[in-house]
């Protein structure tokens, strides 16, 4: 008669969820969280490089025209003085507002660094984030229009590009400025494209760096006004 041997049954082993387990959970959360940021700033730095160089080229330009413009009202003698529209402080007030607005919005996506991905798409704070850089957007051109009223409102009085030398300064540099703030709506509008949730980009950073160009154009506005109120 056969001997038969029972064997006994294979104990399954459950996964270690002690602290040895969590503690290997931690470890790769956080270890993700450093790739997620390394990627990031990896962007970045060459959009970062970039908008400095474009920022101190448009300085340049700029300074040399507001020297010109001092050096040609101390000569001569046909400078014409005129006051400038009021509309002018408006759409300052709007340009103020618009970095405002996009500063909500930038730190909206800065709790979000690897926003992008399509866990995020559901996410209420970057949701609410969107509506605050269309906005800064809408401001951006809105201001344009308001310079483009502001021209009108000289050409109504008689003052044109080629009228006086003040009116041609005028003309030159918020015509000038008011391009370049049309870029920087450009690149608003490439950055909500790269930041969609369908991108699948880690491109969160790449919003602070447009942002910076945003700032700079706000900041020059500012200066040329006063330098344009105290000089035609």
């Amino acid at each position: 008669m056969a001997s038969t041997t029972k064997v006994p049954p294979q104990r399954q082993i459950a996964p270690d969820l002690t602290s040895d387990g969590q503690g290997l959970i931690a470890s790769e959360l956080r270890g993700r969280s450093r790739t997620t940021a390394v990627g990031v700033a990896q962007n970045a730095l060459p959009a970062e490089t970039g908008i400095w160089v474009a920022v101190a080229a448009i300085s340049m330009s700029f300074a040399s025209l507001i020297s010109a413009l001092i050096v040609r009202q101390g000569v001569a003698p046909d400078w014409l003085h005129f006051q400038l529209p009021r509309i002018l402080y408006f759409n300052t007030a709007i340009l103020l507002a618009s970095s405002i607005t996009l500063e909500i919005s930038r730190r909206a996506f800065d709790h979000r660094p690897d926003f992008g991905r399509e866990e995020w798409r559901d996410d209420e704070p970057a949701a609410r984030a969107f509506p605050w850089l269309c906005a800064t957007m809408a401001l951006g051109l809105f201001f344009v229009l308001g310079q483009v009223m502001a021209w009108r409102e000289l050409a109504a009085k008689g003052l044109f590009l080629s009228s006086s030398p003040s009116s041609s300064f005028f003309y030159v540099l918020t015509a000038l400025h008011g391009l370049h703030l049309l870029g920087g709506v450009a690149g608003l509008a490439y950055v909500l494209y790269r930041l969609r949730p369908s991108a699948g980009l880690r491109q969160g950073a790449v919003l602070g760096v447009a942002s910076v160009y945003w700032h700079f154009m706000d900041g020059l506005w500012v200066f040329l006004l006063v330098i344009l109120a105290a000089r035609t």
